[in-house]
């Protein structure tokens, strides 16, 4: 992979207005709104399938003040958003583009269920960390893999072209810094190279590469990668090339919650409805209501580099609306025991520790004070008899930081100005979880992924626009 200069005589084999690179929610998003600008354009995706680390998520979309929200009677707003997102990062994040996302939610959400279909609705039940209200966005069984195949359907009933294994290796850039065109590799071998007057990157971030996240991440170099396995890092090493501004490269979204070795997304809702983490010593060593990102980390550092999430009947009945879970329960990931006794002995910890652990746990509720960690209890929610039980490790799900890009999702250079024709969004560009793995709220990357992706499609489009207005009003020469 690298950048080729462009050279005045070079042709390529065909020219399109707009290139857009990855075939995930973030490529697909920016392609129903360049379609909508009435633009020409190809999405390449380097595999058979278009799946992308959306396809791997629950497809929770965070947005402000839809109409789910007001028929929930839920009370939200842009600004409300802004806040919690900063909140989270501890104001590390670019306030213009936290304001600009929170902003636009609303919109994009309701954009996506009004004219393409996509079946939304509000998450009830639970508040993720964080997050001061509902505004969660899903699809019914709560899966990427559900959101994807929502938008690829949107996609080809546009009439959208995914060309796909098409694996972008070259892009082409002249010495004013506009890209080209860009040159694909097919499975075969066989190289074609397109022409384009603007490019969009959503080709996501990092987090395959060992490498790269050993460099950026290295308190993560260990943990098991639970993302797409394409994610090389493609933009942030064209952006590098190019001179591009990296903001933000050790951020990252971790997830405390994996079950093993049955590697199923157990959703972090468990924790928010009452559950706590052990480990093999019967003790906690968290709260787990500060954030299932950071929770990765914590849980790695555990002997075995393990957990258990402890749960009971009420919030296992509750987590059958998620079809991974279901899963997981169906793949015997889920063990039940009738007695604590029961519980420490299968699970081979210390009795007299858990019983501690589950005593304080009574006792703080009936107090009201917080734990060591700073949590606090409610008796309804004090788990009772029968005790559920999932091993569960800690993951990398992807990376947060990537090139820096403006309001309109233009990618920044080195020196500050735009370049002329880049954009970005997604894992490819810097998110908003500011500059570490504590920053992630619940959904910021598919926030950056659905909205800024909307963003971007949508300014490439009117940037095209405008250029074709101009020349068409220019007499001929």
């Amino acid at each position: 992979m690298g950048i080729v200069t462009f050279r005045d005589d070079e042709a390529f084999d065909v020219h399109l207005p707009l290139v857009i690179i990855g075939a995930g929610a973030c490529g697909l998003v920016a392609a129903l709104a360049a379609h909508e600008c009435g633009i020409e354009h190809v999405v390449l995706e380097r595999d058979a399938l278009p799946r992308g680390s959306t396809f791997m998520s629950s497809g929770f979309i965070p947005a402000a003040s839809t109409r789910f929200q007001v028929e929930k009677g839920v009370e939200d707003s842009a600004e409300r958003m802004a806040a919690d997102i900063q909140a989270k990062n501890g104001g590390e994040a670019d306030p213009a583009i936290v304001q600009t996302l929170a902003d636009y939610s609303g919109r994009v959400v309701e954009w996506l269920a009004d004219t393409h279909g996509i079946p939304f609705e509000l998450v009830e039940g639970f508040l993720y960390p964080g997050h001061s209200c509902m505004r969660m966005h899903a699809t019914p069984r709560r899966t990427g893999e559900e959101l994807m195949g929502c938008l690829l359907n949107a996609a080809e009933v546009a009439g959208i072209d995914v060309l796909t294994q098409a694996r972008v290796i070259d892009l082409h850039v002249d010495p004013e810094r506009r890209v080209r065109g860009v040159t694909l590799e097919r499975p075969d071998g066989s190289r074609e190279s397109i022409g384009c007057d603007a490019l969009i990157l959503a080709c996501n971030g990092y987090g395959g590469n060992p490498e790269l996240v050993a460099r950026h991440i290295p308190s993560l170099k260990e943990a098991l990668y639970y993302g797409h396995e394409g994610n090389q890092g493609d933009a942030l090493l064209w952006g590098e090339a190019m001179g591009a501004s990296l903001k933000d490269l050790a951020a990252c979204q971790g997830h405390g919650s994996l079950a093993t070795p049955h590697q199923t997304l157990i959703s972090w809702a468990l924790m928010m409805r009452g559950g706590v983490q052990v480990n093999c010593e019967g003790r906690r060593f968290s709260s787990e209501h500060g954030g299932y990102s950071e929770q990765a980390a914590r849980v790695l550092a555990q002997p075995g580099g393990i957990a258990w999430n402890l749960f009971d009947a009420r919030i296992h009945e509750a987590a059958q609306e998620f079809e991974d879970y279901r899963n997981a329960h169906e793949a015997g990931a889920v063990r039940i025991f009738d007695s604590l006794e029961a519980m420490a002995a299968g699970l081979e910890m210390p009795l007299e520790a858990l019983e501690a652990t589950f005593t304080e746990m009574q006792v703080l509720s009936r107090s009201g004070e917080p734990d060591g960690f700073g949590r606090t209890f409610s008796e309804e929610t004090l788990l009772v008899p029968p005790y559920y039980a999932i091993k569960v490790t800690g993951a990398l799900f992807h990376t947060q930081g990537g090139l820096e890009v403006d309001t309109r999702a233009r990618v920044i250079h080195g020196e500050g100005a735009p370049f002329p024709n880049l954009f970005a969004a997604g894992g490819a560009a810097r998110g908003v979880s500011g500059s570490n793995d504590t920053g992630y709220l619940s959904g910021n990357g598919l926030l950056s992924a659905v909205v800024m992706g909307a963003i971007a499609g949508r300014e490439a489009a009117l940037e095209l626009q405008q250029v074709m207005d101009v020349m068409a009003q220019s007499p001929g020469e």
